[in-house]
Parts: C-alpha cells; sequence; structure tokens
C-alpha cells in the first residue's frame, strides 16, 4: 500500500469541496439534511452562502440542483445513495439527465459496507441505476487520493456525474506523488497471465490483498481498478483479457446492471470465460461493516476462493 492512513472516501469529497471553494466560485452545494454524515458540512462551514440543506426532501434537492444548474452554475448534490439514486431517480432522469446539466450527485453511504442501518440503507443497485441514465458518468473511487482526484473531475466535467462514497474508512492503495486520475481509463495495479482481477471502490485494496495470496499459491492475477463505470475502459479490459484468457469482476454491490455487467459489456466481441463477484440477487441485513463484507464473499479471502474455483472450471 502507498500508506497505511484509513479514510472514508466521503471524507475526502468533504475535504475536497472546500479546496475547490477557494479555487472557484461557480459552484454550490446542497444537501438532504445529512450533511454531518454526507461530510458536506465542512463546505457549509466554509462558504455558508453558497450551502444549501432542503431537509429531509431528496427529490427537491435534484430539483433544486437542477435550477441552479441551469443558470449556469456547477450543483454538488449530496445524500445516501438510497435516497439519492433511490429515491429521487426520476428527478435525476428527468431534471438532471435529459436536459443534460451540470449536476454532480455525490452519494454516500453506498453498499454492504453502510453496516448496521440494513438492507433499507444498503443501496446495492445505485450503479445499476445510474449508468442507465443516457449521458450520466459514474464514477466509484477506491480511496482518499482518487476521491479527491474524481470530485475535481466531477467539477470539470461537462454534464451530469454520478460520484459514489463510502461510508466506511478504507486503506489508501494510490500513491498521491504519483498517481494521475483520468477519467474513463482503468489503472492497472499488477500484472499477471492467468487471471485479470477487476474491481472498483473498496473492492480495489481486497483484490490487491487476494493476489498476494493468490500468488503464494502459484497464480499470476493482474489486478485492475475501474473506477469510471461509465464511459469504461473498453481497450484496456480487451487487452487483458486476451493477455490473462478469463475475468473475474468485484465489486460492493449488486452483480446485476453493476461493474460485472459493464464488463461485460465491453468484452462482448473478445469472449472469454467471464465470472462476477458480488451481492447476489439479494438484501443485505445488518451488522458490523468487516463482518458482512466477509459473509458476502467480499473481500480478499472471498476473491481467493472465487478465483480458485473459477480457475478449476
Amino acid at each position: 500500500m502507498a500508506d497505511e492512513k484509513r479514510i472514508a472516501t466521503r471524507v475526502s469529497y468533504g475535504e475536497t469541496l472546500v479546496e475547490l471553494g477557494a479555487e472557484h466560485d461557480d459552484f454550490v452545494v446542497l444537501d438532504a439534511d445529512l450533511a454531518a454524515s454526507t461530510q458536506t458540512g465542512m463546505f457549509q462551514k466554509a462558504y455558508p452562502d453558497r450551502f444549501f440543506d432542503v431537509g429531509i426532501a431528496e427529490q427537491n434537492l435534484m430539483s433544486l440542483a437542477a435550477g441552479i444548474a441551469a443558470t449556469g452554475r456547477v450543483a454538488f448534490a449530496s445524500s445516501f445513495a438510497m435516497f439519492a439514486a433511490g429515491r429521487a431517480y426520476e428527478q435525476i432522469r428527468n431534471s438532471i439527465g435529459y436536459p443534460h446539466l451540470n449536476v454532480k450527485v455525490a452519494a454516500s453511504h453506498a453498499g454492504i459496507s453502510v453496516g448496521e442501518d440494513g438492507a433499507t440503507h444498503q443501496c446495492n443497485e445505485d450503479i445499476a441505476l445510474m449508468r442507465s441514465i443516457p449521458g450520466m458518468t459514474v464514477v466509484v473511487p477506491a480511496d482518499d487520493v482518487e476521491a479527491r482526484a474524481a470530485v475535481r473531475a466531477a467539477y470539470e466535467t461537462d454534464g451530469p456525474f454520478y460520484l459514489r462514497l463510502g461510508r466506511l474508512a478504507v486503506p489508501v492503495v494510490n500513491d498521491p506523488k504519483t498517481y494521475r486520475f483520468e477519467l474513463g481509463k482503468g489503472v492497472v495495479l499488477r500484472e499477471g497471465t492467468d487471471l485479470t482481477i477487476v474491481a472498483c471502490g473498496l473492492m480495489v485494496e481486497a483484490a490487491l490483498k487476494a493476489a498476494d495470496l493468490l500468488a503464494e499459491k502459484g497464480v499470476s492475477a493482474e489486478v485492475i481498478n475501474i473506477h469510471t463505470i461509465k464511459p469504461i475502459d473498453d481497450e484496456l479490459l480487451r487487452a487483458s483479457a486476451a493477455k490473462t484468457g478469463r475475468v473475474l469482476t468485484c465489486e460492493e454491490h449488486s452483480i446485476i446492471g453493476g461493474l460485472g455487467d459493464a464488463v461485460l459489456s465491453a468484452l462482448c466481441e473478445t469472449p472469454v470465460p467471464l465470472r462476477k463477484l458480488g451481492v447476489r440477487d439479494e438484501f443485505g441485513y445488518s451488522g458490523p461493516a468487516l463482518e458482512l463484507l466477509h459473509e458476502f464473499g467480499l473481500d480478499a479471502e472471498g476473491i481467493v476462493r472465487e478465483a480458485e474455483d473459477f480457475l478449476a472450471r
């Protein structure tokens, strides 16, 4: 790892908003009564005149963000993924996506790692929902370094943008001195010849650990971080698949419509065996985040088990 510290990507988001606020005065931040959790409270404290809390009204949040963006400003709209992508889907689709407005939906507390909040708050469907909207960019950063770069990319990118952030503090896997974020481009974190492991979000660290464990067993695994789910890096994926001959996708999201399906679509003209590791066709449940990730096989040990079974077949 480039660094031993752990930081939640939602914290990276809040801190980067404050930095951007000092550099640009053409954007505002909106929240739906969750500023302490989404970390937009940092921006509220620094720039109170450019922050709007709409209360527990996520559909209004997106509509207001759309209206502000229609005046020529950039709007960052934040809430939990379940409420942003789920409750406000129609507003995002029709009021933001359809007119292609500069609204950046930053959704925190996504996935199983929400933990004790349980199935009602563990949004494992948001990537599928957002990547289905025409013109929507979808990014899932793996760590603090990548999240900071992704927030800046969101500001600089024209049109609607979905940024998926986590509740859980995660290790830094990228070196801040050398890392370069490029929208739509995957990152090869480890070269391999026997299997390609494609991951996003907190599963990137798990994939790297799994590659170490597999190496001890004589398996050479290539690890690719696909931070941009849409547009996805077709070229990199096809090249890696052609080299290794097998692809295993790993995501803290449903295997229906998420990273796995995006990779599968990218490889449809380069047919190789592909297996998807993620949340099956089921809801999550309440429990400690790390224990839930282990229970659902979304950790290094789970990836190793899946990889060994895949290779054995």
